[in-house]
């Protein structure tokens, strides 16, 4: 794993895409059992080398439940995003996740950690990837059936900020699936 890892810290197979330069983050550890598969670092995540360190990260936390020292147990929890870097910026925000990332590295991470029970689709573009055919429609459709997908997979729309107004628009999220989620979370950590 830690081969692995820093082969992945070290990677520049999209440096000539990236405009603000390489920088992977990520986090895993052969004991992970949970494994938050998100969309790519922002700006401010790619400054820190921190991931989830930015407002969607506070919001993850608690809809999981989790303290930040549980989170970035790697022992407990790996953070392996679609894309490892930041993409850029795009007209109404950031770029999507590079598409080499996934390919090139989810396998032979996922491989290293044995122990893993729990993977948390964050967003369309993981979701996509990991449930194939198996997605709903749309992202809605697809985190409403999260129960059609467990016990591998947990999939949870974006906890940005800007995900606001489908908060509102869809409150089943907050009553009948973050409970679940926190459960699932308990059940694994031993809390």
């Amino acid at each position: 794993m830690k081969t692995l890892l820093s082969e992945i810290k070290n990677c520049r197979y999209c440096e000539q895409y990236l405009s603000d330069g390489p920088r992977p983050v990520v986090t895993a550890h052969p004991k992970s059992m949970i494994a938050i598969i998100g969309q790519a670092p922002g700006m401010k995540v790619h400054q820190s080398g921190i991931p989830w360190d930015d407002a969607s990260g506070n919001k993850l936390r608690e809809w999981l439940g989790v303290s930040a020292e549980q989170f970035y147990d790697d022992r407990l929890i790996a953070l392996v995003p679609m894309g490892f870097c930041y993409p850029g910026k795009g007209r109404s925000g950031d770029l999507p996740p590079r598409p080499e990332c996934a390919p090139l590295w989810h396998g032979p991470l996922l491989k290293e950690m044995p122990e893993l029970k729990l993977v948390l689709l964050i967003g369309t573009y993981a979701q996509r990837y990991y449930l194939g055919d198996a997605s709903g429609k749309n992202l809605t459709a697809t985190v409403r059936a999260y129960k059609e997908y467990l016990p591998r997979y947990f999939p949870l729309p974006h906890p940005s900020p800007r995900n606001r107004f489908w908060l509102s628009k869809n409150p089943w999220f907050e009553t009948e699936v973050l409970p679940e989620l926190k459960r699932q979370l308990e059940d694994l950590l031993g809390r």
